[in-house]
């Protein structure tokens, strides 16, 4: 099929798949963003990774938790947003999924709301 291009979804069975949850590459795509935008350097990101990898245990979720980790770290040190606040922002996206109902768009404004039904 010349011209066409198929993305099949990735197999997060296979051993080699680079992200076995939606979550790790957006982590990874807005770590790669962060970059590009000049937030940090990436022999300043592997110094950080490295750090926060060495505390991890085998497998792919640990690695990815130290990566968001590592995130966290860099995004803190060049003052864009403080580990306080990337926290509670989690949290209020939580608890907005908590909140709102199965096949519907998450909005943080429904955070602090109880789903109903």
């Amino acid at each position: 099929m010349h011209g066409r291009v198929i993305l099949n979804q990735p197999d997060a069975t296979r051993p080699d798949a680079p992200f076995t949850e939606p979550w790790q590459a957006r982590v990874f795509a807005l770590t790669v963003a962060m970059n590009e935008a000049g937030h940090f350097s990436w022999p300043d990101w592997a110094a950080v990774f490295g750090r926060h990898l060495k505390g991890a245990r085998d497998g792919a979720g640990e690695y990815w938790h130290a990566w968001a980790a590592a995130l966290e770290e860099m995004l803190a040190l060049g003052g864009v947003a403080e580990g306080g606040e990337v926290a509670a922002l989690t949290r209020r996206w939580q608890d907005a999924a908590h909140a709102t109902p199965h096949g519907q768009p998450i909005e943080l404004e429904n955070a602090g709301r109880h789903r109903h039904g």
